[in-house]
């Protein structure tokens, strides 16, 4: 996220439609929108645009301080972190329910930040509904304005009153290009440490933390900052087992995560040092490897562990997922931040690997010294004969074999090659995949991951 973006937050109690607006204003679907209370925990984040003035958005939790759902200290907590941050405050209240109790103490919270603000009296369909706009006025906020999050109706409006209420900022880089270079998705099963994690690495508060799986349900995107260099990190919502995927909330969760390693370039995929590789952590590799992203393996809880050496306990996992074999491991605490200097390093050099691009000339050298050490074996009658390698594109490392018949290659062969090409490449914690093609050249034959 642009640091010279100006950041507006949506506060208010719950259910009035807040994670509605985020959605609207942002124009995608980041914030989960459901009838129960208490859905949004974290402080989510999102850029939106309105006839040319971008903005930062932020959507909070609903405040009350009376709530008996879980987290909700820390719920509270993320939304005064969201005020204090913020450059203008948007008090989201529910028109058709009336002024509440609640809408009052969240307005004195507003006022104690002393920051510009704007009463946005959501569920506002039809003209007529505007007259239930003034009893709002008893909040003390000067500018209110009668909106409809889910027709959008005056969202518009409500973002021009927001920049007529903020302050100068600096200007936009001319080449309009955002400094995070390097999208990172944090992920793992539930209750392994990510959101502790994020905390740690950001060195502030953006993520609930509770030792109660399922605690975070969307995902958080937040940028890093290290050594001068930026980094999007995007914690995720922990991937329970399908059985587990009883409430709507966790499935939509289970979705945000996948889309966070969709649009990541490098995943930490984060275990539980006391119980190691389960089958949700071989779900989500799977997930990483299909998808091409790059991956790094994060032991934490480390500092728990006692009678166990770090070669042991990659050599399950290793065995369980081949393609784990080629990421780089980290065994860490997320709660002491034990080793935390150590992920960025693996973090950038991962994503230089990715983004690696060999020669045609280099390649055909390699094939040659692979064909002459092993020829290839007959099949079919025939032999395989491999014209030559190229590189068709990077992140992910993707290479094209121009061979006579693709189905010559037997899977002995194949297994030869890629264990050469790795001992040769490395490709550190990427995926690799390659294309078998025929005589006839786009003709895609063949299409398997390294």
């Amino acid at each position: 996220m642009e640091s010279f973006l100006p950041k507006i937050a949506l506060v208010g109690r719950p259910n009035v439609g807040k994670s509605a607006l985020f959605n609207r204003l942002s124009g995608k679907r980041l914030s989960i929108v459901d009838e129960e209370e208490g859905i949004t925990r974290d402080r989510l984040y999102a850029e939106g645009e309105s006839f040319g003035n971008r903005f930062c958005l932020i959507d909070t939790a609903g405040i009350d301080p009376a709530s008996k759902l879980p987290f909700n200290e820390e719920v509270m907590r993320q939304s005064a972190l969201a005020i204090e941050e913020a450059d203008a405050v948007v008090l989201v209240v529910d028109g058709k329910a009336g002024l509440m109790p609640l809408d009052i103490e969240v307005a004195k919270m507003v006022l104690r930040a002393k920051k510009p603000a704007v009463v946005a009296v959501n569920k506002i369909e039809k003209r007529d509904d505007e007259l239930l706009l003034h009893q709002f006025h008893k909040l003390g906020l000067q500018h209110l304005l009668a909106i409809s999050a889910m027709d959008g109706n005056q969202t518009i409006e409500l973002v021009d009153l927001l920049f007529t209420l903020l302050p100068p900022r600096a200007e936009e880089p001319a080449d309009g290009k955002t400094a995070s270079k390097i999208r990172v998705a944090i992920a793992g099963r539930p209750n392994v440490g990510k959101s502790t994690l994020l905390n740690l690495l950001l060195g502030v508060e953006r993520a609930v933390v509770s030792p109660t799986a399922g605690t975070t349900r969307d995902s958080i995107d937040a940028v890093w900052k290290v050594d001068g260099e930026e980094v999007l990190l995007v914690d995720t919502a922990g991937i329970r087992r399908k059985k587990a995927e009883k409430e709507t909330v966790d499935k939509f969760a289970a979705i945000r995560t996948q889309e966070a390693i969709g649009r990541s370039d490098v995943v930490l995929l984060l275990f539980d040092s006391y119980e190691g590789l389960t089958a949700q952590e071989k779900r989500i590799a799977s997930e990483i490897e299909e998808m091409g992203k790059s991956c790094i393996l994060v032991f934490n809880k480390w500092d728990l562990i006692e009678g166990l050496r770090m070669e042991h306990a990659l050599r399950g996992v290793h065995e369980e997922v081949p393609f784990l074999k080629h990421c780089p491991t980290v065994f860490i605490s997320a709660k002491s931040g034990r080793n935390a200097d150590k992920i960025f390093p693996l973090v950038k050099s991962v994503y230089e690997e990715r983004s690696r691009r060999i020669g045609t000339g280099e390649l055909n050298k390699f094939i040659e010294r692979c064909v002459q050490r092993v020829h290839p074996p007959m099949h079919l009658g025939k032999r395989l004969r491999i014209y030559y390698m190229t590189q068709a594109q990077v992140s992910p490392p993707r290479f094209v074999f121009f061979v006579n018949r693709p189905d010559l290659m037997v899977e002995s062969y194949k297994k030869y090659l890629i264990n050469q090409f790795r001992e040769m490449y490395l490709f550190k914690g990427c995926p690799l995949f390659f294309d078998l093609r025929g005589k006839k050249a786009s003709t895609l034959l063949s299409e398997s991951p390294l």
